[in-house]
């Protein structure tokens, strides 16, 4: 029985360190020129690491519009980084959504859902004091690469 309760720790262990990302990271900028100091995304092997975007356009100015807007453009962006990645959407595995106001959320929610119809990636939500740009949401996300 011990034995048994070994191999199964030992099996279940092995698993765990097979998932974890092997590799050297690759720092993306992907042709990036802001003058931020982090990559858009890192590579490490089989994962995409994506930096918070906001609704910026690509001249790094907030969209207007408020939460809708700055929604969509902020996920948009996400799409862009992606897809420039090599990977996709329906490959997004997690997001972390910062909100300057709690209470638009369901409007964040709304125009989120679009982005994700069939693969809903697991995610947190917590609100912010403050948000790069006065942003009203930021999101971050991790993805598979193909």
């Amino acid at each position: 029985m011990r034995r048994i309760a070994f191999v199964s720790a030992l099996l279940f262990v092995l698993t765990a360190c097979a998932s974890v990302p092997h590799g050297d990271p690759e720092y993306m900028t992907l042709g990036s020129t802001l003058p931020y100091p982090f990559s858009p995304v890192v590579r490490v092997g089989n994962m995409l690491y994506l930096s918070g975007q906001i609704g910026t356009d690509s001249a790094g100015r907030l969209v207007p519009g408020g939460i809708r807007a700055e929604t969509r453009q902020t996920l948009n962006n996400i799409r862009d980084i992606v897809t420039r990645s090599g990977s996709s959407m329906d490959r997004v595995v997690k997001c972390t959504v910062m909100m300057a106001d709690m209470s638009e959320w369901p409007v964040m929610n709304e125009v989120y859902a679009t982005y994700f119809p069939t693969h809903k990636p697991a995610r947190s939500a917590f609100g912010a004091t403050g948000l790069a740009l006065n942003a009203r949401t930021e999101i971050e996300c991790w993805a598979l690469a193909k």
